[in-house]
């Protein structure tokens, strides 16, 4: 195994935090009134399914062509899709970047903020489920990291 030096790691944990969120605190910052677009970049059977409440629909491969007049210049993005098993959201990261848009990927997904208990909705209006007790805490709320 290879070892990296310190300056190596800060480097690398500090650009991770730059450039990926999570469902928390992409619920924090919802709250607490911050500006930014989450876009669901999954296709339409999926986005029907079931997405994030609020969450604007904008299938990957629109992106480019799409972006402009969906979503204002300058304004930050959050971009999400399934979950940890697919690498949608970062195709969607790298589609908004070549944009010039200041963008950030939810890691963990439509599947983690779902599991979180976070507010869902599908085209018949909000679902309701509880915390998944493996993934975020029940009785709090945070899990304080």
């Amino acid at each position: 195994m290879t070892m990296t030096t310190t300056s190596e790691a800060v480097q690398h944990f500090a650009a991770k935090l730059r450039f990926e969120t999570d469902p928390s605190d992409v619920r924090a910052a919802q709250l607490a009134g911050e500006e930014f677009v989450l876009i669901d970049s999954r296709g339409d059977a999926a986005w029907r399914q079931g997405r994030i409440a609020g969450a604007l629909h904008l299938p990957t491969a629109l992106i480019p062509e799409r972006a402009a007049e969906l979503v204002p210049a300058g304004r930050p993005v959050v971009v999400y899709c399934w979950g940890p098993g697919c690498n949608g959201s970062t195709r969607a990261a790298l589609a908004f970047s070549l944009l010039g848009y200041e963008v950030r990927e939810m890691i963990g997904g439509f599947e983690y903020w779902a599991r979180e208990g976070l507010p869902v909705e599908d085209d018949n209006g909000p679902i309701t489920r509880g915390a998944d007790p493996l993934t975020a805490p029940v009785d709090a709320v945070s899990c304080a990291c």
